[in-house]
């Protein structure tokens, strides 16, 4: 299958889908694609509530696409390779409409990032979380923003220092990524799209101001992220981060 990603509307509720075989991961067209349909969806009538998901089974997001990333070969590639998760988390955080997160798997790196920057956010138990991007010579800058805000410093430095380690869903939902783990995909869905309906008949005026009360504090996010980006690309090309790479595909 094709990579994709797509919008649905239904009844009120924009479900925005990504997918990319085997994992999920992202590439810069993807990542385009993605912030261009919650850009699109912000401004929608008929849209009041947003669910961003993926496709498959067992995997949410593998975070950046490594193929793609081994082509980068100079700064200003890497910059503007990292940018494009930038672009979606901004995008999100701008977003006037309650974006709910539907995670069916694992959620690495960027992933994770994704998770953190939707405004309420449900999983299964398989949806077990890493932070590998120090372990290959990079780092997590750009989503760093995210994740702490939404699990704090403590919890954000577990992730990223111990890169190797899955940690569970449980212990996702334990620091506040998660607001519920369920035991199938199933009882995901049915949750996601239980609240997905009843937040549609909301005022949506009450929860655009729910919002941006929510993500005060973040307006500096747009360079923030934009120079997290600019390290994450210097960072792609250093010899750890090559061989890695390289050994990898």
């Amino acid at each position: 299958m094709k990579p994709y990603v797509t919008l649905k509307i239904l009844e009120k509720v924009g479900y925005i889908e990504f997918f990319n075989h085997p994992h999920n991961a992202l590439t810069p067209s993807l990542l385009n694609d993605l912030t261009s349909l919650i850009n699109s969806a912000a401004v929608d009538n008929k849209i009041h509530i947003i669910v961003l998901k993926s496709g498959g089974d067992r995997a949410f997001c593998a975070g950046a696409s490594f193929n793609q990333m081994v082509e980068i070969s100079d700064e200003v590639e890497g910059k503007s390779f990292f940018m494009g998760f930038a672009n979606v988390i901004n995008a999100l955080r701008k977003c006037p409409k309650i974006i709910i997160g539907s995670i069916q798997g694992k959620a690495v790196g960027g992933g994770v990032g994704l998770a953190s920057a939707v405004d309420i956010c449900f999983a299964t138990e398989f949806a077990d979380i890493k932070l590998s991007e120090l372990s290959i010579g990079i780092g997590p800058f750009v989503i760093e923003p995210a994740i702490k805000r939404k699990i704090g410093v403590s919890a954000m430095s577990q992730l990223a220092l111990k890169a190797q380690t899955f940690f569970s869903a449980k212990w996702a939902m334990e620091k506040g990524l998660y607001a519920n783990v369920f035991e199938s995909n199933n009882e995901l869905i049915r949750e996601v799209q239980s609240l997905a309906l009843e937040l549609s008949t909301y005022n949506i005026d009450s929860l655009a101001a729910f919002k941006r009360i929510q993500w005060e504090g973040t307006d500096d996010w747009d360079k923030v992220l934009e120079s997290r980006a600019q390290l994450s690309g210097k960072m792609s090309l250093s010899p750890k981060a090559k061989s890695y790479l390289k050994n990898f595909i």
